[in-house]
């Protein structure tokens, strides 16, 4: 059995928009509802090129990588053709409007991924 973690109202996510939510390991995740109150969660990482995909524009149950456009499916976090490639997607239960994501899959879940760094920063992170 699943222990739900709290996160937010449904009616702290915009419709059509996104929430992020830290972890104490790991990238953070990504909590979007759609225009008909539905919650979906992703590894806020696009799987093209690492893209926020908490910056995307979400539209019916996908969003728009904010980098290069990519169409990620909200439910399965896979890109839709012909682009290829998956995030990882996390389990949601909504109860009382309110947002619950699986304790365990927040711990343990997509920890090696890294947020992509651009700019200066990227250089000194990487000792170039």
């Amino acid at each position: 059995m699943s222990e739900w973690k709290k996160i937010c109202l449904v009616n702290d996510i915009p419709v059509l928009g996104s929430r992020r939510v830290a972890r104490a390991k790991g990238m953070d995740v990504a909590v979007f509802r759609n225009d008909e109150d539905v919650v979906f969660a992703l590894l806020d990482r696009c799987p093209h090129k690492g893209g926020p995909l908490s910056q995307g524009i979400v539209f019916g149950t996908s969003v728009a990588c904010p980098l290069h456009n990519w169409t990620i499916g909200l439910a399965d976090g896979c890109a839709r053709a012909p682009d290829v490639g998956c995030t990882q997607k996390f389990s949601v239960h909504v109860a009382d409007g309110v947002v619950h994501l699986d304790a365990t899959e927040l711990a343990t879940l997509a920890l090696e991924q890294q947020a992509v760094v651009a700019g200066p920063a990227s250089k000194a992170l990487s000792g170039a």
